[in-house]
């Protein structure tokens, strides 16, 4: 049977797949809490949650180093790949001899549609339906945050070059659900800025992802000096940019955070 994953390629998958590799960590969890911890067989080594779960489960590289002979001893019958989190060689490469299926997650409906097609390919639709109504339910909660609506707000991703979270990420559009205005919201995906430019955009908000890179107090402490007059947080980067299962934590989380 054929299905079409979210870079609209059609992907071969004639039954039930009961070896998964997955190369995302948010949706290695998100298999788990589908209840597909035996079916999955290899994750990449940032496949961290959930913990201890994941401890003894093979390591393939990470998700933009594959190791392809692992892989191939796992002899999987489906590979779950993302278009941001993995290179595009490897995965051309893996489709030549394994399904696999790609997700592209920009905003929430996206991560539901993505967590729904999962769930008919691997056969756990009540389970992907339920968890997509906690997931509605608890995003409703964010109405309760728009006290906050368009405040100016930057999003550090990286440092040493200063990388912030820009347009068509989900990151971008998780800020905007909280009510937040993105000010390099008019910057395609992830631009790279020094610290004179980002003064030029006059942020009242800057937030310090802990992922990929792991900004400390120090980093806090450092551009709060430049930015005398804007909050500096340090933020748990995964209930930003996770689009699986983590997705039910996130509401709570940010009315904790912001209101």
């Amino acid at each position: 049977m054929k299905y079409t994953d979210q870079l609209g390629r059609d992907v071969e998958i004639n039954s039930r797949p009961k070896r998964i590799v997955s190369l995302v960590p948010s949706q290695t969890e998100l298999l788990y809490d589908l209840g597909l911890e035996k079916e999955v067989v290899g994750i990449s080594r940032f496949c961290v949650h959930p913990w201890p779960a994941v401890k003894n489960k093979t390591k393939i590289g990470g998700t933009k180093d594959i190791e392809r002979n692992v892989i191939d001893a796992l002899v999987p019958d489906l590979i779950i790949a993302n278009k941001e989190e993995n290179r595009k060689e490897d995965i051309d490469e893996l489709a030549k001899s394994y399904p696999v299926w790609i997700s592209d997650v920009n905003s929430l409906n996206d991560a539901l549609e993505m967590i729904a097609r999962l769930g008919l390919i691997l056969e756990v639709e009540e389970a992907s339906e339920t968890l997509i109504r906690q997931i509605q339910l608890e995003y409703q909660k964010l109405r309760k945050l728009r006290t906050n609506f368009k405040r100016k707000t930057a999003y550090f991703i990286w440092k040493k070059p200063y990388m912030l979270a820009g347009s068509n990420t989900f990151i971008d559009s998780q800020l905007s659900l909280i009510g937040l205005k993105n000010i390099v919201g008019d910057q395609n995906r992830y631009p790279e800025l020094s610290i004179e430019e980002v003064k030029t955009l006059n942020p009242e908000l800057i937030l310090l992802s802990s992922e990929p890179y792991p900004f400390k107090e120090r980093d806090r402490e450092e551009l709060q000096a430049s930015f005398p007059h804007a909050e500096v947080k340090l933020v748990d980067g995964e209930l930003f940019s996770w689009y699986g299962s983590r997705l039910k934590s996130s509401p709570e989380y940010f009315i904790n955070l912001f209101d």
